[in-house]
């Protein structure tokens, strides 16, 4: 725990001053403990499923105050962890630059409900902003939002956002997919003559299953091959599922959501770069730190 701790803090103090070329404060006094250190154990915490700033606060109080001997009161940690939701952007699309790079890429989404089906129509947070679907894995109704990720060959998310959940994720799509090139394997939500078009201006040829009713003339062996390795995008979406809690609706407005999702994906791709400094398999998590 402690060598995963000191991992995450050297990569954050690496790449902060990369991001962050001008001070974020240009008033006041600067805070006591560090943005590196906060961001640090907003990740750490994330990785041991501690999805609550409250949660991440008291770990790291009650375990690691002699690492961190600054941390002052839960309200301040709680303000300084919200108000670098950019940072953590800009960190991440840092990582994705430095460890990303792959012509092989994995698309999909996931639902995201901000409460229970029957409670919808009273819920009053992001009124205007949520939207009612449908989850065919689940195979019931929801309301919130649908979460999109792309991955790369290694497990890494190189793209991410979130919508309304009635939002078609054939809309969706080429917003995350800007950057990537090669090859880009989807399921059958993703069939769209426009779209499969769209991306071969791009240089980007999307391949999904084709439905029981269309004749198919690429070859079988190929697309199992294809279709057993996007399984891996299925096990990255159930590791933020189980492990980070992502379908976890916990913020009041869209700010506070960006900045919980935002840090969850960043706490998953710094695992994913650890893995691949030690030599291990990127996606298993579970296995980073050994007891």
């Amino acid at each position: 725990m402690e060598e995963f701790i000191i991992s995450v803090y050297l990569i954050i103090e690496e790449l902060y001053p990369v991001v962050i070329t001008q001070p974020l404060r240009t008033r006041g006094f600067a805070p006591a403990v560090s943005d590196a250190e906060i961001i640090t154990m907003q990740i750490v915490g994330e990785y041991l499923a501690l999805d609550t700033d409250k949660s991440i606060w008291m770990y790291f109080k009650n375990n690691w105050l002699e690492w961190f001997p600054k941390l002052g009161s839960y309200p301040n940690f709680c303000k300084h962890c919200a108000n670098l939701w950019q940072v953590n952007q800009e960190i991440m699309s840092q990582l994705i630059q430095h460890y990303g790079s792959d012509n092989i890429h994995f698309i999909d989404g996931f639902p995201i409900p901000v409460c229970r089906y029957a409670r919808a129509k009273r819920h009053k947070n992001f009124k205007g902003d949520a939207g009612f679907s449908y989850c065919a894995a689940k195979q019931e109704k929801y309301y919130g939002f649908k979460g999109h990720i792309v991955i790369n060959l290694s497990g890494m998310i190189t793209g991410y956002t979130y919508t309304p959940a009635h939002c078609d994720e054939r809309d969706v799509a080429p917003e995350i997919t800007q950057n990537i090139y090669g090859l880009l394997g989807g399921d059958k939500g993703y069939l769209r003559p426009q779209l499969k078009q769209y991306y071969e201006y791009g240089g980007i040829d999307l391949q999904t299953p084709f439905r029981k009713n269309m004749r198919d003339s690429r070859p079988k062996e190929a697309m199992r091959i294809l279709m057993k390795a996007r399984r891996k995008i299925e096990t990255v979406i159930s590791q933020l599922t189980d492990r980070f809690h992502i379908q976890k609706v916990r913020a009041k407005d869209l700010w506070h959501l960006t900045h919980r999702i935002t840090r969850k994906i960043l706490s998953h791709t710094m695992c994913i770069v650890i893995n691949k400094k030690l030599g291990h398999s990127p996606i298993q998590l579970e296995n980073l730190i050994l007891s």
